[in-house]
């Protein structure tokens, strides 16, 4: 890991390949998310689904993604290819988006949805090993934080548009998926022309099954103890949802409450490239430390000031969590994984981290049932404390390999 007296760096230092995966990321997420604010409105006031049916689409949609990472990253590892993966999860996504606006029926979103997630699972892993191989190893959190924050700016730039074209449009759902159609396609034409994978380096060995016994222990402890921490780390980060909900329940405008996750998005994309930068000079571990800590504030905040004022404060600080800490652990997984194994080790980082997440919504939910607001986000304040300290006590354990 980068730690230390470092020389100065600049943006302009990231290779461009980082910058144009950046954008293709920025794009797929602008059209994404285009269809996703409005979808589940969508499913029920227009085609008069139920909010159980919503629920099961997108927790099948979701846990389909992080399955398919795994077998897309061992796989560009056999391989020793990433970008055509790559490419080809975008491809995936994009063809399915035009079959929102044509769907006649509940059985075709659900089909489209399905598929994108597919293409989004076959995509990450190597993509996220891409920019690995990509980023000179002094430069690597700050290639990191810039993808992850061209990326977030997609997060609220999608909702954004939908919002303004439903007004321009009159409350024209198809039109604005048809919209949502041309971002898709021009991030999918920029990683089939403009990025070119570097050439693999002759002395990695070949990798035959990455998903073996033998090649699972090659990943390292260290490697494992990222794992480890990041997987305790996202029960304490549960589902952004929970944020709008306590917007909603200190009385925030239901109109006004999806602007919780556009400000939050905000600010962790302006938080992600300078966090990616620090990490390079001082080192990661102290970075996501101090992202770690940011949650617990964020958490105390929004439990113990059940107020507009106390929502935004908590809103702020979660983005500055997310900012400090989710391009952090993607280069600390490229910091500790082999390199040809890198695609698999991410592979199984995005697995362990979904089913962390799934775990941490629906004990969030049943916190919220049973407690209150309060209960849920002091238990994340809990189990952020715990990642802290498991951080701390495997410190030494991760920097001496990177």
């Amino acid at each position: 890991m980068a730690a230390g007296n470092k020389p100065t760096s600049s943006i302009r230092d990231i290779p461009a390949g980082v910058w144009i995966l950046g954008f293709v990321s920025m794009l797929m997420d602008i059209s994404s998310e285009m269809i996703h604010a409005l979808l589940p409105v969508y499913l029920v006031t227009v085609l008069g689904t139920s909010m159980v049916t919503v629920g099961i689409i997108e927790g099948v949609a979701e846990a389909t993604a992080a399955m398919t990472k795994i077998f897309s990253g061992a796989l560009s590892d056999r391989l020793g290819k990433r970008k055509w993966l790559a490419a080809a999860g975008y491809g995936l996504a994009a063809f399915t988006k035009p079959v929102f606006p044509l769907a006649p029926s509940v059985a075709w979103l659900v089909a489209a949805r399905f598929v994108d997630r597919i293409g989004k699972g076959i995509r990450g892993a190597p993509r996220d090993a891409l920019v690995a191989d990509l980023s000179p190893a002094e430069l690597r959190g700050a290639s990191f934080g810039l993808r992850q924050s061209l990326d977030t700016v997609g997060a609220f730039t999608g909702p954004l548009l939908a919002i303004a074209l439903m007004w321009w449009t009159s409350d024209n759902f198809t039109a604005v998926f048809w919209w949502a159609v041309v971002p898709a396609f021009l991030a999918l034409a920029l990683i089939v022309f403009a990025v070119h994978e570097p050439d693999r380096p002759q002395a990695l060995r070949t990798v035959r099954n990455p998903v073996s016994l033998a090649e699972i222990r090659t990943l390292g402890p260290a490697y494992w103890w990222v794992v480890a921490v990041g997987s305790v780390f996202t029960l304490a980060r549960f589902s952004e949802a929970f944020l709008v909900l306590r917007a909603q329940n200190v009385g925030v405008p239901i109109m006004l409450v999806p602007a919780v996750l556009v400000a939050m998005n905000v600010v962790y994309a302006l938080a992600a490239y300078p966090a990616g930068v620090i990490s390079d000079r001082v080192g990661r571990t102290a970075m996501l430390a101090g992202g770690m800590m940011l949650l617990i504030a964020a958490d105390g905040v929004l439990a113990v000031l059940p107020s507009i004022s106390g929502v935004a404060l908590g809103v702020v600080l979660w983005g500055l969590h997310m900012g400090l800490t989710q391009g952090l652990l993607a280069a600390l997984v490229a910091d500790t994984a082999p390199a040809e194994l890198r695609g698999t080790a991410y592979g199984f980082f995005n697995l362990a981290g979904g089913v962390a997440m799934l775990a941490a919504s629906i004990i969030a939910g049943a916190l919220w049932d049973i407690a209150g607001p309060q209960g849920t986000f002091l238990a994340g304040a809990g189990f952020a404390l715990v990642a802290l300290a498991g951080l701390l006590a495997v410190h030494s354990r991760i920097t001496q390999t990177t």
